[in-house]
């Protein structure tokens, strides 16, 4: 068994090797987001090729979370993060060399591998977990999250300065962005391979005598799900968080252009939401780890509820209103996504983690890009404010599960 103060300086230096690969991941990750749809369509002359390349990120995205995992499992968490930014930095050259040639068949193919490093800093977040104290959990994951924030922001705003560099060089300038999430990737992966040393899953696992992660299979991680009520709140928080907040954040924009409101105006609205994501998450760490993961979870569907409700009542034009909406909207997912993964993560053998945090991460994205499908036919069909009222009507039935789980824990044995 491992000395309580060999295991704290451990985590100190994890922490500080994912909040680095986290910045360099939130760049690439951003930067590819900001671009590819609009790189894609005039590649191609179609806007639906531009949807397709959105697809096609998030479905590689899915598929690397899957391998992630399982390296994760048997090797460790190094050499799954490891593989995960490098086959992103693989994606992202792809990409470039695709643009380069004005081929929007080969950024398609490309796109999915770029995925894989949206994988690798999803992971990450359970990574910080690994060694974190039980009172100090959700924190840890929290503080992790946070660091996407940096290169959440400062992706977008590269992508028109990197396109001049690429300019200057003699390059296509549309092969700027890719170029740059590609060496942000290697970054990224250098950085892991080098300082995730010792590994922090090993560690736990040989701090409770678990070397069983090899053998672990997926039916055994499901049955330990349905096993487990906890487990599977914390897994729901992940997704349904994440379903209503694709939902409603996608379609905002086109609620917003319906009234003629200014471009830069989206933008704002957008860019509090996602503030509202990542800004707050150490505290909502903090309040899991104070309070208890189940009422931070309970709080959090609140959250989505009154984002849902303050959408369904905004107009086209209620620039203001939505802004609430989508600042709401976000700190429930944010709240969801932290209480709920270390819910998930902590009520679970260790050995069974990975495939299962594995198995969080696909559900999300998976459930993601078919809210986003479904939001837009919400809204085509009816309105967006039919759309808001479809999101309370899912969130409510959480709410009530959470509240009673939570009410349930405060009852004296």
């Amino acid at each position: 068994m491992l000395h309580p103060v060999d295991t704290v300086g451990v985590q100190r230096r994890v922490l500080s090797v994912l909040a680095v690969t986290q910045v360099l991941g939130g760049v690439g990750t951003a930067t590819v987001i900001a671009v590819n749809t609009l790189v894609a369509a005039r590649l191609s002359g179609s806007e639906t090729v531009g949807g397709a390349a959105t697809t096609a990120l998030v479905l590689g995205t899915a598929v690397a979370a899957v391998l992630v995992a399982r390296v994760a499992t048997r090797l460790g968490r190094r050499p799954a993060l490891t593989l995960g930014y490098g086959v992103g930095a693989l994606g992202g050259a792809g990409a470039a060399a695709a643009v380069a040639a004005g081929s929007a068949p080969g950024l398609l193919a490309s796109l999915p591998l770029a995925g894989a490093a949206t994988a690798a800093g999803l992971a990450a977040r359970f990574a910080a977990s690994d060694l974190a104290a039980p009172e100090r959990r959700a924190r840890a994951l929290g503080t992790v999250v946070w660091a996407t924030t940096v290169g959440a922001v400062a992706g977008p705003n590269l992508a028109g300065p990197v396109q001049g560099v690429a300019d200057g060089l003699g390059l296509e300038p549309a092969t700027g962005p890719f170029l740059l999430c590609t060496s942000a990737f290697v970054l990224a992966a250098v950085i892991t391979w080098v300082g995730l040393r010792p590994d922090p899953l090993l560690l736990a696992r040989s701090a409770t005598d678990d070397t069983a992660g090899a053998a672990v299979t997926g039916a055994q991680v499901r049955a330990a799900l349905r096993a487990s009520p906890a487990a599977l709140l914390g897994l729901g928080g992940i997704v349904l968080g994440h379903v209503v907040m694709v939902g409603l954040m996608s379609m905002t924009p086109v609620h917003m252009d319906h009234g003629g409101t200014a471009l830069h105006v989206v933008g704002l609205v957008i860019s509090l939401h996602v503030a509202g994501m990542y800004a707050l998450s150490p505290v909502f760490g903090w309040l899991a780890d104070r309070a208890g993961r189940v009422r931070v979870l309970a709080l959090a569907a609140a959250l989505l509820a009154a984002a849902a409700t303050v959408c369904a009542l905004a107009g086209p034009r209620s620039t203001a209103l939505l802004g609430v909406g989508l600042v709401l909207l976000g700190l429930g997912w944010s709240a969801g996504l932290i209480a709920g993964s270390t819910l998930l993560t902590e009520s679970l053998p260790v050995a069974l983690r990975p495939r299962a945090q594995g198995l969080a991460d696909v559900t999300m994205n998976v459930s993601g890009a078919v809210g986003s499908i479904a939001a837009g036919l919400v809204v085509a069909g009816a309105s967006f404010a039919a759309l808001g009222v479809a999101a309370v009507v899912l969130v409510v039935p959480y709410l009530l599960a959470a509240g009673s789980m939570a009410v349930r824990a405060a009852r004296p044995a």
